[in-house]
């Protein structure tokens, strides 16, 4: 590993290969913006292939943006080549229609020979492995503010080709309090998990609210791609099983939580092909998989990646981890969503989805009117216990006519047929 200045990086990244070359760059909050800036300096066109990127994310006009996860700073963004697949899929790319050239990574320092790439592993190892072999270029931000963290994100000095030395504070979300509805359906999510039972928690504050109710339970797991604030929770108040380890492949939540993160043994940081696997989620006891929506329809098609026709954030994990909780013994796949959508004043809850579908087929759908279970349900007794239980009061009559006519609904059926 050679220590650079920038001005020494944008004339090392000027030299990459082709037109367009293709660059995988850490996402979320993790994002190495020193090697990215040295990148837009460097380059007038290259492809950039990152995760959830956030609003600090930089809109150079030669930036080619790829990415299966649609975060806040490529959203709307023209250039987009949105890669509508699998997380746990994502890894093949590297190996077939998208070779990297590059990656940009944002890791701890050096310990012991190594740095960790901290609160961001994903489908990053499969990228500097790929490069690794092809003899591309490997770039780390070294911050000492990056935690050290154990499992798949730790890799060799000597892999890395190029480094330059910061000193920054990471990014993190804002935090704001729940509202009334994520309280009520937090706590009816939570209702799916006993003692013993396995955690998958998605990005939202519903997942976190779920948390907080499960602080009395007991020998509870984690196996989740991302973990929050509600994980530390969980840890703190004794509900985890001190015999397992916490089990996530990026971390999206406070300083405090990062802080936890640094150098503890409990916690393990797996690739994206190992956690997102549905085999690997399956063989997990009692699976509760907690995702959230924007849209559902009486046929429980779940959208929770496309707003008025554009993509908005895309599949992420949630078909990966809802195919492996049904699969898991006493496993559930919860799908969460608020019944209506205040700014566009119209229901959450549709006849049918004219969106691409994320994923279908789930254990239950909750709002903050109630819980629909729909796993071994008719057809039509699904269709009416959405209607009743999860849709908005001022929906219900326009989703019995449009269920009779879809042929949902006969007169007098039972819910619970």
């Amino acid at each position: 590993m050679r220590i650079v200045s920038v001005e020494g990086l944008i004339a090392q990244l000027g030299s990459l290969p082709g037109p367009e070359p293709r660059i995988v760059v850490s996402g979320n909050f993790a994002t190495p913006m020193v090697l990215v800036h040295a990148l837009e300096a460097a380059l007038d066109r290259c492809r950039v292939f990152a995760l959830n990127a956030q609003s600090d994310w930089p809109r150079h006009r030669g930036f080619i943006s790829e990415t299966p996860f649609v975060g806040p700073g490529m959203r709307h963004d023209p250039t987009l080549d949105y890669v509508p697949m699998r997380l746990s899929l994502v890894p093949r790319l590297f190996d077939s229609l998208r070779p990297v050239d590059a990656v940009l990574i944002h890791t701890s320092t050096p310990r012991d020979g190594k740095i960790s790439l901290g609160i961001e592993v994903n489908i990053l190892p499969a990228a500097i492995e790929r490069v690794h072999a092809r003899g591309g270029l490997i770039v780390a931000q070294l911050n000492p503010n990056m935690p050290y963290t154990f499992g798949d994100g730790e890799f060799p000095v000597d892999w890395i080709d190029l480094a330059v030395e910061v000193d920054d504070p990471l990014g993190h979300p804002e935090p704001r309090p729940a509202e009334e509805a994520e309280q009520r359906i937090g706590r009816q999510v939570a209702d799916f998990a006993g003692d013993g039972a396995t955690l998958q928690l998605g990005i939202g504050q519903i997942p976190d609210v779920a948390a907080g109710e499960l602080v009395s339970r007991r020998h509870l797991g984690i196996w989740s791609e991302m973990i929050s604030d509600g994980v530390l929770a969980l840890e703190r108040s004794g509900s985890l099983d001190l015999g397992r380890p916490v089990n996530a492949s990026f971390l999206f939540g406070s300083p405090e939580l990062y802080e936890w993160a640094h150098r503890n043994p409990r916690l393990r940081m797996a690739r994206t092909e190992i956690i997102n696997d549905p085999v690997r989620i399956a063989a997990n006891p009692a699976m509760l998989s907690i995702n959230m929506a924007l849209q559902i329809d009486l046929f429980t098609q779940v959208n929770a990646g496309f707003v008025r026709g554009a993509v908005y954030s895309g599949f992420g994990g949630q078909p990966d981890f809802v195919a492996g909780a049904l699969h898991s013994p006493g496993g559930h796949a919860v799908v969460a969503l608020h019944s209506w959508h205040d700014k566009t004043d119209t229901s959450s809850v549709l006849p049918i989805l004219t969106s691409p579908v994320t994923s279908f087929q789930h254990s239950a759908i909750v709002s903050e009117h109630g819980c629909a279970e729909l796993f071994g349900r008719s057809e039509k007794a699904q269709a009416r216990l959405i209607i009743e239980r999860v849709a908005d009061p001022r929906a219900r009559e326009d989703l019995i006519e449009a269920a009779g006519t879809l042929g949902l609904i006969r007169a007098h059926q039972p819910a619970d047929g």
